[in-house]
């Protein structure tokens, strides 16, 4: 369903690309070594394990850096946390779910996309949207939102931030490296949004009409229930 980060001629950015093994792997050399700061959230050594046995050191590197980061920007203004957080997640590379999880869509955590070093359109949305609500960022004001990409005529997903309501949201999206305005996003069209407060048809300005639940979102309701386990078992379900 969602869109490779080249199917648009936007350039492309450093902040973008992948992190090599080297660097993960100095990374959390560097955090384990490093003494723990008064503030960091720190994981327990049963899940740095769990998550270093499914996905490897690079994996555990790129989830302990996560932790880091958030540890890291709490004080940071609004849009600097969102800037923060969408370049953090843009380096990651874009895999569909048929070929990552052998699945048709499948959302996966935050640890389950860093830890693999990929995921799609949903999974950047869903990391982001995690991401910043620990770092402070009120519930009400983050929509993660279904569009249309227009040039293309294909779903995606972005994660939309509201000052308030009735606000011109600001666009964290994998495909382009600046968090935009909504109204200067004329490439998309909001279909519809959600959170974990309720589900809304979308409208071009502001948040829309409440259409029920989030609950009623069956991919959301799986996502929510892996979300305490430090490295879930990888999905058994296979294309058919």
């Amino acid at each position: 369903m969602s869109l490779p980060p080249d199917a648009i001629g936007w350039p492309r950015s450093e902040r973008r690309r992948r992190f090599t093994r080297r660097r993960w792997l100095g990374a959390l050399l560097g955090l384990l070594l490093a003494p723990a700061a008064a503030n960091r959230p720190t994981f327990d050594t049963g899940t740095v394990q769990a998550v270093e046995a499914r996905f490897g050191p690079a994996g555990a590197a790129r989830v302990l850096a996560w932790r880091d980061l958030i540890a890291r920007e709490r004080d940071l203004p609004v849009t600097g946390k969102l800037a923060a957080v969408n370049d953090f997640f843009n380096q990651l590379q874009f895999v569909d779910d048929a070929t990552h999880w052998h699945r048709r869509d499948y959302w996966a955590t935050p640890v389950e996309f860093l830890g693999s070093d990929g995921g799609d359109c949903e999974d950047f949305a869903i990391a982001k949207y995690f991401t910043l609500l620990e770092l402070g960022v009120p519930e009400s004001r983050l929509q993660i939102t279904y569009v249309k990409a227009v040039r293309l005529n294909q779903a995606h997903m972005v994660l939309a931030y509201y000052a308030h309501p009735a606000a011109d949201p600001l666009v964290l999206d994998n495909l382009v490296v600046e968090v935009l305005p909504g109204s200067s996003r004329d490439d998309l069209v909001p279909v519809y949004s959600f959170n974990g407060q309720g589900l809304w048809l979308s409208r071009a300005r502001g948040r829309g009409k409440r259409v029920g639940g989030a609950e009623r979102l069956g991919l959301w309701q799986d996502l929510i229930a892996r979300l305490d386990a430090p490295a879930p078992a990888p999905p058994t379900e296979t294309l058919r």
